[in-house]
């Protein structure tokens, strides 16, 4: 069987592709990722994540396409990737002792066809000290980040609790993502 095609280049979705040995190859669709004045968290995300689909389906006719996006969301404002070290404090310093949303918009497209779905997980950061955020900013882990952390990686010390799918928060919701795989002939098998 011929591979999807993943149109990111987060190693974080590869990674979870790989985990569960699924064929893919890479193909970035590189479009621009701004929100819109008055655009909503939920409908940017949507709307970027079937927009890297349809670009890389278009020229690649026949391929199955997996795209996504991930946006940490906190009062309604999209907090993206931090420009600078700076920008990363002052992120996880407005993140600290709340609870924020995670929301994850996956699309498969093929051939003129796409689907899309929606995972919005629940991240509480706990209370940090400046000084302990200084110091996972300068681990450098948070600066291609959206919302300046990895709940995987070293940036899961900072996480207090987390309410829903934590492979959403990683940036691949794998239930969203197997459906919809499925829904364009592609089911996942545990067998290859």
């Amino acid at each position: 069987m011929t591979p999807i095609v993943l149109a990111s280049s987060s190693p974080r979705r590869r990674q979870l592709l790989e985990m569960l040995r699924i064929p893919f190859e890479v193909d970035a669709s590189g479009i621009d990722e701004v929100v819109r004045p008055g655009e909503a968290a939920r409908d940017y995300v949507v709307r970027v994540a079937r927009e890297k689909a349809e670009f890389v389906a278009a020229r690649r006719p026949g391929a199955v396409v997996l795209a996504a996006d991930t946006e940490v969301v906190l009062d309604g404002e999209v907090f993206g990737k931090p420009a600078n070290p700076a920008g990363a404090i002052a992120m996880l310093g407005r993140l600290q002792g709340r609870t924020h949303q995670v929301v994850t918009a996956v699309a498969v497209a093929s051939d003129g066809r796409i689907e899309h779905a929606v995972d919005v997980s629940l991240v509480t950061v706990r209370p940090t000290d400046p000084a302990t955020l200084a110091a996972y900013v300068a681990t450098g882990e948070p600066l291609d980040k959206a919302g300046a952390y990895a709940v995987q990686g070293q940036g899961g010390v900072l996480i207090e609790r987390i309410e829903g799918d934590v492979f959403g928060v990683m940036g691949l919701p794998l239930r969203l993502a197997l459906d919809l795989l499925a829904r364009f002939g592609r089911p996942y098998r545990f067998t290859r």
